[in-house]
């Protein structure tokens, strides 16, 4: 192994050993000193742009951006000198001379990462007048409202759909003091290849992006009396919302979530959970039969709404390897309103079903054709709120949330397994898949349900397994910048693969776009995706069942409703179809 090369330097007077090749602020860091940044995000965007990372370097002739600034053997550096703090203290006031400044009410108060920086260094937001900048706010979209008042033109939403995702739709449009983002063309992002993701959103330091809220939509139908109102969660909620209230990373807080659920007056707390165990049922018949029968192989996962959007656009003549199986979200509300509606002995019409997403993308989903069960104009799902909007709605309704006791679901459609809690992570709808599809192959059970070579989160992750003699190759893929390099291969008629499993967002749903906000220092230096994982993980072992095919509330689903996997009834119920829109 090829011996790293370090370098010596000083960081206000504290020597500093590092690795060759790396930066000024990464230096600072090993030092124990936070350089303060708002355009720098680790991997995707370091541009020095902002120049709020400014420092000074001994010999230097002018301060430098330490996020692109890289270290020198003997450099002496000084990161908290009157000057450097008094030329980030000029370039905060001067971005807040153009930003519209509404802090009470945005939706990032106490979140924005500039609004910390300016208390940080006692700015006077009106120090520096002068023209200001007037944009439109588009809200074109059913999931995402831009906001350009409040864009400090980092490019961090820029970088984030262009690296994390290859959707590449926004840029900096104009020059000088006209500088803004947009698509090309000044286009809505309504008309544009926009998938949904929210990864813009996640990584805005400001309140420019945010998600279209629905919270008041839920609000008015938990006080309608002719409305019976059903909540369900998916996997990865229950380990990013006890963020909101100040838990560590990852923490999780499913029981006192079901509680907070039941005070503000849901009919029902279920699980979205139970409907991963549903899918797993249908997409594993679905892929048994596609490998007996010749079925179009690589089969795709279908569970990530802007994954579906996206090779839509992108790739429209390879949408039969893509699943028909209906997303978790949309199976919770389509079984809710035919099964569980007659349960009730209500009309479906006087349901109404919310969703608790990770995801941004699932408000668009709800909005698309064929999903509709019980019948044209009753959508499976009414309202989606993003894990956000769920802890802003717990405060607004008062509920002490840290210190509710931990409830469980309600029966029957709150009881899952641990493959359907796995959903929440990438590789975890593959290894769902497999503890099933195995079983149901061989008729044997598994002497092991850890399926671990498509756990982490590597981009890409690919395995093989011999499957009741069957050698099954499969491939795992999170983030849509590797999403495209498996469909390119797919394309080009050289996939090896039988199955995939594609998550838009890195990580899977646990990094969702509609999970909390974490700064970009915390971004930088903590694996968020990684650590929220690790709770999922410890939900699954921890499971009475963990195989999809062992819930009882989906045998007798089965049992008294649909008939079997697969039948006529859960293809109309359960299944669906796509759109060929390209760019």
């Amino acid at each position: 192994m090829e011996e790293v090369k370090m370098v010596n330097l000083k960081i206000n007077g504290i020597d500093v050993s590092v690795p060759a090749g790396s930066t000024i602020l990464e230096a600072a860091r090993k030092a124990g000193i936070k350089i303060p940044t708002l355009c720098y995000l680790k991997d995707i965007n370091a541009i020095g742009a902002c120049r709020v990372c400014v420092v000074e370097v001994k010999g230097a002739r002018s301060l430098v951006a330490a996020c692109v600034f890289p270290v020198s053997e003997g450099m002496e550096v000084t990161t908290n000198s009157p000057k450097v703090m008094n030329s980030r203290k000029i370039t905060l006031e001067l971005l807040l001379s153009d930003h519209k400044k509404e802090c009470l009410s945005c939706v990032r108060n106490k979140s924005c990462e500039l609004q910390a920086l300016a208390l940080e260094y006692g700015c006077d937001e009106n120090k520096y007048k002068g023209a200001t900048s007037n944009y439109p706010i588009d809200d074109t979209t059913p999931y995402l409202v831009r906001d350009n008042n409040k864009c400090i033109l980092c490019r961090r939403c820029v970088a984030a759909c262009k690296e994390y995702q290859s959707v590449a739709v926004i840029g900096a449009n104009a020059r000088g003091f006209d500088t803004h983002i947009a698509c090309a063309f000044e286009n809505p992002l309504s008309s544009v290849a926009c998938v949904g993701c929210g990864q813009c959103i996640t990584v805005c330091p400001t309140g420019a992006l945010t998600e279209k809220s629905e919270i008041d939509n839920v609000i008015a139908a938990l006080a309608d009396p002719t409305k019976y109102v059903i909540v369900g969660t998916a996997p990865s909620v229950r380990v990013g919302l006890g963020e909101e209230f100040n838990s560590p990373i990852g923490t999780e807080v499913e029981g006192k979530m079901a509680a907070a659920l039941r005070r503000m007056g849901f009919n029902n707390v279920f699980d979205v959970d139970f409907a991963a165990d549903l899918t797993i049922m249908e997409e594993g018949t679905e892929f048994i039969h596609r490998v007996q029968n010749g079925g179009v192989l690589p089969m795709i996962t279908s569970c990530s709404p802007a994954w579906i959007k996206f090779i839509e656009h992108n790739f429209p003549d390879q949408l039969d390897h893509l699943s028909t199986c209906k997303s978790p979200q949309q199976m919770f509300g389509a079984i809710v309103k035919t099964y569980y509606a007659e349960k009730l002995g209500k009309d479906p019409k006087d349901i109404y079903v919310v969703s608790v997403m990770p995801c941004t993308a699932k408000k668009f989903e709800k909005t698309r054709p064929d999903q509709n069960a019980a019948g044209e104009g009753i959508p499976d799902i009414d309202a989606v709120l993003t894990t956000r909007e769920l802890a802003k709605l717990i405060k607004r309704m008062g509920i002490m949330f840290n210190d509710l006791p931990a409830e469980k679901f309600d029966d029957p459609l709150g009881i899952s397994t641990g493959a359907g809690v796995i959903f929440g992570v990438t590789g975890g709808v593959m290894e769902a898949a497999l503890r099933t599809v195995a079983e149901k192959l061989t008729g044997k059970e598994l002497p092991s349900v850890d399926f671990k070579e498509v756990r982490g989160t590597k981009g890409i992750k690919e395995a093989e397994y011999d499957v009741a003699g069957i050698k099954v190759k499969v491939a795992v893929a999170s983030g849509l910048a590797n999403a495209r390099v498996l469909l390119d291969e797919i394309r080009a008629g050289k996939s090896p693969y039988h199955f995939i499993e594609i998550m838009s967002c890195p990580g899977g749903c646990v990094n969702g776009g509609g999970q909390p906000i974490r700064t970009a220092d915390e971004r930088n230096n903590i694996d968020i995706k990684a650590t929220r994982a690790a709770s999922i993980y410890k939900l699954d072992s921890e499971m009475k069942y963990r195989k999809s095919h062992e819930n009882p509330a989906i045998i007798t689903l089965y049992k008294e409703y649909l008939g079997e996997p697969g039948s006529h009834k859960a293809h109309h119920i359960l299944h669906t179809s796509y759109i060929k829109r390209g760019l």
